[in-house]
């Protein structure tokens, strides 16, 4: 059976009156390609038919003790295979800036990985995992053609995993120029000592390469201009991965978030990232991106706790004080409210991802602080929402809730805290208080002028 065949009979099989297609918000459906509709019809399906069931196995083939960073479930190769056949691979590199992924915008993209977000296994899946996303961008975007052919290649391929390493422990990481990890020249070597921790996706036994933020010229003048990113292959003498960290006590087993100490860790040259000094340029481009994948995902997790807490208030054997959840009109409200603010969170991202395909992610820096600060805290509420409707069960293992809850929380400080956003777009947004005061100022003056003209005075607004 073809491809084309496999995936025809696969959505054959659905009697869904409502495809994901047909969900598309109207504003942005005349930028969705008909192929882009048909895969993201076919992700519908494989999330809730395949991966999500999967999510179950998944846990469960995580190893007890040591072996829950030495293994990772089985499960998940499976899914990977499933998901190739279908066609549903790298689908989030852009295709108005790379040329190595399955041809989408980034618009198209962000309504798949809404789907992916409502999975744990559903974005790995389909290689469109953090952080070998942004990674694979990095890669794709400033690699030179033999770090393209060492890493990018078997990352594309799902052969392998990275891990992304900015954020230190000793130093107030939300603003990069403070970061210490130093990276001397020697030769045709540079000599790495400091710490990492934060390093999302170490954990994981197939990682075989670090992307490294370190400062390789602490006294340029310019302080943008003092790091520069490596690439340090995992296992290289005096690297040391001393400890994971647990996320609200979830240790985000084989994935993990791992505290990295580096002992005069020798990378050879080539391995510097477009050239030294520009790390700042790097993580830029690499952040935005990431960031709005995101909320992408979160818009995800938002309906999946949604649906959770419909089911809870519809569970006919839940009454309290005589009457069925349902007909308690505090929790029909929390569904309303749901709906409006996941509806209203979707516009914000899909918003971004048009401003992104249009120009490039330094070109909507804007839209995409404002779906980096918005869609998590929009996701924490209607998360908190089912856990308060499902009691005890919300807080403990029997629902996703809980583990959802602390994964999104997260995403409130990566990537850059919301104070940080915040502070960002007042200021840029405070920058037109000249423009809006001689506007006020102009508007008063015409309104005197007429009220001359009319000759009549001006009532009181009390």
């Amino acid at each position: 059976m073809s491809k084309s065949d496999f995936s025809q009979s696969l959505l054959a099989s659905s009697g869904k009156p409502q495809t994901a297609a047909d969900q598309i918000p109207i504003i942005a459906r005349f930028a969705v390609s008909d192929r882009a509709k048909e895969t993201l019809n076919l992700v519908e399906k494989f999330v809730e038919e395949e991966c999500i069931p999967a999510d179950t196995v998944f846990h469960s083939q995580i190893g007890e003790g040591q072996k829950r960073w030495t293994t990772y479930p089985p499960v998940i190769d499976h899914l990977k295979a499933r998901a190739r056949k279908l066609g549903l691979w790298n689908l989030f590199l852009p295709k108005n800036h790379f040329k190595e992924g399955a041809g989408f915008s980034n618009l198209e993209y962000g309504l798949m990985a809404e789907w992916l977000g409502k999975s744990r296994t559903a974005s790995e899946a389909t290689n469109c995992a953090a952080p070998d996303t942004g990674n694979m961008e990095v890669l794709a975007k400033y690699g030179n053609d033999a770090q393209k052919k060492e890493w990018l290649a078997p990352l594309l391929e799902g052969k392998i995993r990275s891990a992304f390493l900015m954020t230190e422990p000793d130093v107030a990481s939300s603003d990069a120029t403070n970061i210490t990890l130093t990276m001397k020249r020697q030769g045709n070597e540079y000599i790495l000592n400091g710490t990492k921790w934060w390093s999302s996706g170490a954990g994981d036994p197939r990682c075989k390469v670090y992307i490294v933020m370190g400062k390789s010229d602490p006294s340029n003048n310019d302080s943008y201009k003092q790091q520069s990113v490596i690439l340090v292959a995992a296992g290289t003498p005096g690297v040391t991965v001393q400890r994971v960290l647990s996320v609200y006590g979830y240790d985000d087993a084989p994935h993990g978030h791992a505290q990295i100490k580096f002992e005069n860790v020798r990378v050879p040259a080539s391995n510097i990232v477009l050239g030294e000094g520009r790390g700042f340029e790097i993580i830029q481009g690499r952040l935005g991106p990431g960031r709005i994948h995101h909320a992408m995902r979160s818009i995800g997790a938002a309906e999946r706790a949604l649906e959770w807490m419909i089911a809870r208030v519809n569970d006919t054997r839940k009454k309290t004080f005589g009457k069925p959840l349902s007909e308690h009109g505090v929790l029909l409200e929390w569904i309303a409210k749901s709906r409006l603010e996941i509806d209203a969170a979707r516009l914000i991202v899909l918003n971004a991802a048009i401003k992104i395909d249009e120009s490039n992610a330094k070109g909507a820096l804007k839209e995409i602080a404002e779906a980096k600060v918005m869609v998590p805290q929009m996701a924490l509420m209607v998360i908190d929402r089912a856990v308060q409707a499902y009691g005890g069960a919300g807080v403990c293992q029997d629902t996703p809730l809980a583990n959802m809850w602390a994964q999104i929380r997260t995403l409130r400080i990566a990537d850059g805290p919301d104070e940080v956003h915040l502070q960002q777009m007042g200021k840029n947004e405070n920058k037109r208080h000249r423009d809006i005061v001689e506007k006020l100022k102009v508007q008063k003056e015409k309104a005197d002028h007429l009220l001359n003209e009319h000759g009549v005075q001006q009532k009181s607004k009390l």
